[in-house]
């Protein structure tokens, strides 16, 4: 499967909520592509996102937890979503956008959705993983005021990364 380049100065990018036929394989598929073109993450970041992304579309608590598809001309563009961890925490997963749609401001809109959710949902804290290489999405996250809170340097998706959490305390 190629992926489209996507001309952005001809279509606007539409945020649901939720999921179609199709979604959660193309999801998994944009994430195992472009860490691998991007980062050099091998074939085992793939079930790392599809298990939960499945786990997460089939749960049956919908009113805590939260999907964000955009879509630019009817392709997926970009993704974050809220996964509840307990009554009080929420973690943020699958931030992602694709590399024609970047530059945009999207995947600041995504996490200001995201996190708005959280605030309207009654979650005291919200918190996600990331690496360290994934500057631009650090940049975002740190300018909601998530706060580094731990690092683990280990061997993960076939290379030695330093993986991050960050949290953002709502009281």
């Amino acid at each position: 499967m190629k992926m489209k380049h996507l001309d952005r100065s001809q279509q606007r990018i539409k945020i649901r909520h939720g999921l179609k036929p199709g979604d959660l394989g193309y999801i998994t598929y944009l994430h195992g592509i472009l860490y691998a073109r991007e980062y050099g993450f091998d074939a085992t970041f793939e079930p790392y996102v599809a298990m939960p992304l499945g786990e997460f579309a089939l749960a049956s608590e919908k009113n805590t937890q939260r999907i964000w598809i955009a879509e630019m001309a009817q392709e997926i563009v970009g993704s974050v979503a809220i996964v509840r961890h307990s009554d009080k925490v929420a973690q943020l997963r699958w931030l992602l956008v694709h590399p024609g749609s970047r530059g945009q401001g999207l995947g600041k809109r995504l996490v200001r959705e995201a996190v708005g959710f959280c605030k309207d949902s009654g979650y005291q804290r919200v918190f996600l993983w990331t690496v360290s290489d994934l500057k631009a999405a650090t940049h975002i996250y740190e300018s909601f005021g998530f706060k580094k809170t731990e690092e683990k340097f280990h061997k993960v998706w076939g290379l030695m990364l330093t993986e991050e959490r960050y949290e953002l305390n709502f009281r």
